[in-house]
């Protein structure tokens, strides 16, 4: 059974940083993509930054230049670093991972609980 646990999230005010943390813990054979999405009140869930098992990223465009994703494969973690942070970057953070538990098992997604960024002054 594969659990991930987020840290680190909380109020800042505008222009602060925040780092988020996730780790993969259970029955993992294997990890591809891990991200982070977030979702603010009212809105869709939206993908903010990924990165897969060789390092190669993607941000979305709201982020690019203030956020930096970064992953520990053999601790399956994977970190977000925000900065110059706005208040439009409120949202409840979600860690992603797609990942295999056993050679014979295919690639399904997981998701963390959720951790609140509040960006406000």
């Amino acid at each position: 059974q594969v659990q991930l646990v987020e840290s680190g999230g909380g109020l800042v005010q505008p222009g602060g940083s925040l780092r988020l943390s996730c780790v993969a813990s259970g029955s993992i054979y294997s990890t591809n993509d891990m991200g982070w999405y977030r979702q603010a009140p009212g809105k869709q869930r939206e993908l903010v930054a990924q990165i897969n098992s060789g390092a190669s990223t993607y941000y979305a465009d709201s982020v690019k230049g203030r956020f930096t994703i970064s992953r520990d494969n053999a601790k399956n973690t994977v970190s977000l670093q925000m900065n110059s942070l706005k208040p439009e970057d409120t949202a409840v953070y979600y860690c992603n991972a797609l990942l295999r538990e056993s050679r014979w098992r295919p690639i399904n997604a997981y998701w963390g609980q959720g951790t609140q960024v509040t960006v406000s002054s």
